[in-house]
């Protein structure tokens, strides 16, 4: 007989709080002396994070937990098409805003967002609901392969536009691991699989930057003043760490020398300042959440909530390791950010939605 669940999993609940408490904590000791310094108020930063990031997060995940699921898979396609349209947004003059040479934001209202990071959520909703809806069809090129690489490439072009390569690697490696978790031919999956491969080599090759990036990766001391700058004082950053930490509040490298502490490096200063024992906490607290989002998806009525829940997991894990495995030296840097963790509204936004998904699909457990 089947029971309708009436709680979410508490341990998968314990671990988000337990994240965006350490990830809150580490951003009020990096953003005080950045937020006087500019803003002249030493909770700038923290309270824009939670006034525009943490609180309507908040209101929207508890509304994502609540809602029938069943909304969420009829409109999935609708979800998907407005994340189109506020990529193109971002096109726009006077709507889409640059910084760094990149177009990733939009303005509109008198605020300020970041529509790739909807587009994070609305593809894998949408993926979950197409791979179910067609799953008859998974055998064939013309009526399911082609349309995925279409899907696909529609997204592709939109981020190489930006250009925002760190979202779409992303996104195309948990589209990959969806589209072969939905026991489609193996071919499929490689040819997509070398594709991105392929692509990712020619992007790398047309742009100096990211070639840079990947030599410094491959050779540490490459340029320490120049394009290995950030690598190597993220590594000085986790290295003056040692085993308990400098204390809160008391690194030194976000100061003068680490770049964007507060967003892509902040896991430097985390471990800085808590050192190797409160930057395996921030692990291990990833790990239970990757166990238990793993175990919500496995034990999931029907293939669209396992799908969903198994996308929700792959991309907050991906970008969590990525951003971690960066600042540590075993892969190169990325503009990714921290989940819950690194500074920016949009991003914790759109997450604590998606969590709020993931936990309402763990009360439909049978």
């Amino acid at each position: 007989m089947k029971h309708k669940g009436i709680k979410p999993d508490l341990v998968l609940l314990a671990s988000i709080f337990l994240i965006i408490f350490w990830g809150f904590l580490i951003l009020a000791s990096v953003s005080i002396t950045i937020s006087q310094k500019y803003f002249d108020n030493s909770f700038h930063f923290l309270i824009h994070q939670i006034v525009f990031g943490l609180l309507p997060g908040l209101i929207l995940g508890f509304i994502a937990y609540k809602i029938d699921l069943k909304i969420i898979r009829k409109y999935a396609l609708v979800l998907v098409i407005i994340a189109i349209l506020l990529m193109v947004l971002i096109f726009m003059p006077k709507i889409g805003s640059s910084s760094g040479g990149a177009r990733r934001w939009v303005s509109l209202f008198g605020l300020k967002f970041q529509p790739s990071e909807f587009l994070k959520l609305a593809f894998i909703i949408y993926l979950a609901a197409w791979l179910t809806k067609h799953k008859k069809e998974k055998k064939s090129f013309l009526n399911f392969f082609l349309p995925m690489i279409v899907i696909l490439g529609v997204v592709c072009v939109l981020l190489i536009m930006q250009p925002d390569i760190s979202t779409l690697g992303v996104i195309v490696a948990v589209a990959l691991i969806m589209y072969f978790i939905a026991e489609t031919p193996i071919w499929h999956t490689l040819v997509l699989a070398f594709s991105g491969v392929a692509a990712l080599l020619i992007l790398i090759k047309t742009a100096p930057y990211r070639l840079e990036r990947m030599l410094v990766f491959l050779n540490p001391g490459t340029q320490p003043l120049g394009s290995g700058y950030q690598f190597n004082q993220s590594l000085i950053a986790v290295g003056s760490g040692r085993i308990t930490g400098q204390g809160l509040g008391l690194s030194v490298q976000k100061s003068s020398f680490l770049p964007q502490p507060m967003t892509d490096t902040i896991f430097a200063v985390l471990a800085e300042e808590t050192g190797f024992i409160g930057a395996c906490i921030l692990v291990i607290l990833f790990l239970i959440f990757i166990w238990q989002g793993f175990n919500i998806a496995r034990k999931s009525k029907g293939d669209f909530l396992k799908l969903m829940a198994i996308g929700i997991v792959l991309w907050l894990t991906i970008q969590a390791f990525v951003n971690i495995g960066a600042i540590i030296g075993i892969l190169p840097l990325t503009g990714i950010p921290l989940p819950l963790v690194s500074y920016g509204s949009s991003h914790i936004l759109v997450e604590l939605t998606a969590l709020g998904l993931l936990l309402n699909i763990s009360k439909q457990k049978t």
